[in-house]
């Protein structure tokens, strides 16, 4: 079993419009600075990036009532990461959460680093959405 966080964040807008915006592959250059380092570019249904660790591609669930935001980034060498995510309601806004799952011989540091990058890209997704 891996170890688990969930990191999440309020934002002061409705969950149809944090879904609307955060689930288009094409605005995360815009927050995602953990995941996309450049345009983010379609190839049939997954999207190429570049992150901060190399080009990945990334498949997202697909558009759902739900805010389900789940997606399998792909590293080059073909591991495959699942990231589940969601927008709930939370009173008049949304909170954003995504689950981060410890992988297998992570350290304790880079454990918190991902952390501290899933916080910053919440902060500014957050920052772009309540304007």
């Amino acid at each position: 079993m891996k170890q688990v966080q969930h990191v999440s964040q309020f934002i002061a807008c409705s969950p149809a419009d944090v879904y609307a915006f955060a689930s288009n592959p094409a605005n995360l250059p815009q927050w995602a600075a953990g995941l996309a380092r450049s345009e983010v570019k379609q190839d049939g249904d997954t999207w190429i990036v570049e992150a901060p660790f190399g080009r990945v591609r990334i498949r997202f669930a697909d558009d759902n009532a739900f805010g389900v935001m789940d997606h399998d980034v792909a590293l080059e060498d073909g591991t495959t990461f699942h990231n589940p995510m969601r927008v709930i309601p939370n009173d008049d806004g949304s909170e954003v959460t995504f689950t981060l799952f410890r992988q297998d011989d992570m350290s304790d540091e880079k454990f918190a680093e991902d952390r501290q990058a899933i916080e910053e890209d919440f902060r500014t997704l957050k920052v772009l959405l309540e304007g």
